[in-house]
């Protein structure tokens, strides 16, 4: 994957606006959801992992029981992308559509 510029800190609060339940914490975009069961994080996990795969960009998932935390940075460029943002809105969609 080529290097993705770095958003700029007013880019990044621009688009952290329509990102309400996301936040900026350590160079990279950071939501954590509890969910209703483990089975339902797992498929939400599962979820995301088809986005991840077909866009070749990829979150950090933690899961405890029934609460993940994602945290969506690009790696090679070492902070937040307009990769991020939009791995972010594609969470925020799964999550959506719950419920």
């Amino acid at each position: 994957m080529p290097k993705a510029e770095l958003l700029t800190d007013d880019q990044l609060d621009a688009e952290l606006v329509s990102l309400p339940l996301w936040r900026a914490r350590e160079a990279a975009l950071e939501r954590t959801v509890e969910l209703a069961s483990f089975p339902q994080a797992v498929e939400v996990v599962n979820r995301v992992a088809e986005v991840a795969e077909r866009d070749d960009h990829h979150p950090d998932i933690d899961i405890r029981r029934r609460t993940l935390t994602f945290r969506c940075w690009t790696h090679v460029s070492g902070g937040i992308t307009a990769l991020d943002v939009s791995l972010a809105q594609e969470v925020d969609a799964i999550l959506d559509a719950l419920a």
